[in-house]
């Protein structure tokens, strides 16, 4: 893999791992139209990295107040400890389709028309959530156990490639009737588990094959451009949306779907 190509991806796992439009669908698209070859492990494992370091240092004041409520005592820390159970129970069923199915979900969900049709179905729900959202845009902690469930099992279909992590948790959170600011704040924290998990399983299964193919000044460089082309995402998510809406991102997901259609039918 040259510099060139490992720039680009590691770009666009950093912009499209946050925002709702799926990050899978993108990177499959270099590969299809230039014929680049499989990054590889090791590449694989420094966007991830870059991308967790992104969310854990945007969110470090928020990750500070979860982990003292965690540990503290008193009434005046009852809702922060309920975020934090909310962030727990939302991680499990990810969890367990992630351990149950994962090996059938790499070998047979990971075709061009899956990820296109996972790209247009969820981005159809993620325009028709938008109606259900709360007004405002001020940032609120979800505490209903009921909501993270049902966030949680949202979720878990985003191990299915195009359907967007950010997107279906988001998409819940507005049916459920969160404001984007609510809902974007609870998917982005709820990404550090599932990435951090999604990392370690990489390097449990293949620790062997970690550096097999990528140079050291590649792959941290591919983290550093995640890692900052992620915070970048974050930072202006909320605000941008706030402007523009949903809807954007409803369409760009339309004509991502077409486009990989046609990949189908014509390549």
């Amino acid at each position: 893999m040259d510099y060139i190509q490992a720039i680009l991806l590691a770009l666009i796992q950093g912009l499209t791992e946050f925002l709702p439009v799926s990050s899978s669908a993108h990177l499959i698209l270099p590969a299809q139209l230039l014929g680049w070859p499989d990054q590889g492990l090791a590449f694989d494992v420094a966007v991830h990295t870059g991308t967790l370091i992104a969310v854990i240092v945007y969110y470090r004041a928020s990750l500070q107040s979860l982990l003292f409520a965690t540990l503290g005592r008193g009434d005046a820390l009852v809702e922060r400890r309920r975020e934090v159970l909310c962030l727990a129970l939302a991680t499990l069923p990810a969890v367990a389709v992630g351990v149950l199915f994962a090996d059938m979900i790499d070998s047979v969900l990971r075709g061009i028309p899956v990820i296109a049709t996972t790209t247009l179905l969820f981005g159809v729900l993620l325009g028709l959530s938008y109606a259900y959202r709360a007004p405002g845009i001020d940032e609120q902690p979800i505490t209903r156990l009921d909501h993270a469930i049902l966030i949680g099992l949202a979720q878990a279909f985003a191990l299915i490639p195009g359907t967007s992590r950010s997107g279906v948790t988001m998409t819940a959170g507005l049916f459920l009737g969160y404001n984007i600011a609510s809902a974007a704040r609870f998917s982005f924290l709820l990404s550090i588990p599932v990435i951090a998990g999604a990392l370690l399983l990489m390097l449990v299964r293949e620790w062997g094959a970690l550096f097999a193919s990528s140079s050291v000044l590649l792959t941290v460089s591919a983290m550093l451009i995640a890692a900052l082309s992620a915070y970048a995402t974050i930072a202006f998510f909320v605000s941008l949306v706030a402007r523009v809406g949903m809807m954007p991102f409803v369409i760009y997901r339309i004509f991502l779907a077409m486009v990989l259609f046609l990949i189908v039918v014509f390549v």
